[in-house]
């Protein structure tokens, strides 16, 4: 059973919280996902009163990496799935023939 964000510690439920809220960065020409932009992290700390900014800041960027990381391997297993599928050609009969 997969673990919800209320099974974890409050620093690490507002990491998750402040997490989301920060803009996805996309690579435009390949679609990969590159992570969060993390140009606006310091105004929602001071928005939402973050106690520890550091230790915030920290969780989020452990969190961010398992996400690229997660993305990644998710690309990769689809780009190998379509490009099997695609090696494949046609359909490939196979007779029995004895004789």
């Amino acid at each position: 059973m997969p673990l919800e964000p209320v099974d974890f510690p409050a620093e690490v439920q507002v990491a998750f919280f402040i997490f989301d809220l920060l803009e996805d960065n996309w690579d435009g020409m390949s679609g990969t996902y590159m992570g969060k932009i993390w140009s606006n992290v310091e105004y929602f700390f001071k928005l939402y009163s973050i106690e520890e900014p550091k230790t915030t800041l920290y969780i989020m960027k452990l969190y961010e990496g398992l996400v690229v990381q997660d993305r990644a391997e998710k690309a990769e297993n689809k780009r190998k799935a379509e490009k099997k599928k695609s090696a494949g050609g046609g359909k490939k009969y196979t007779h029995n023939v004895q004789g």
